[in-house]
């Protein structure tokens, strides 16, 4: 997650909390609803951490963020960016 001063959040995200996850920075902005799983703690602004995320449209979703190998989390705005990992 982004450092407030860089774009992030103002706040924490709690536990349920969920965004948009961009493929691309680009226009037009493609996204997938998902819920990251913060079953360990708040994820704070300007954290880095390695977390897993469920994807409402996973059949759709899941495989473009694979091939992309990196994403970017959208509230309002560019909020964070993750990295694909584990494709499992």
């Amino acid at each position: 997650m982004f450092a407030t001063a860089d774009g992030g959040r103002r706040g924490p995200a709690y536990p349920g909390w969920g965004c948009a996850c961009m493929l691309s920075k680009a226009e037009p902005l493609v996204g997938y609803d998902a819920l990251p799983f913060l079953d360990d703690g708040d994820l704070l602004p300007g954290e880095n951490r390695r977390l897993g995320f469920y994807f409402l449209s996973h059949e759709d979703a899941v495989p473009l963020m694979r091939e992309a190998g990196r994403f970017y989390l959208w509230e309002g705005g560019f909020i964070g960016e993750a990295t694909v990992i584990d494709g499992s």
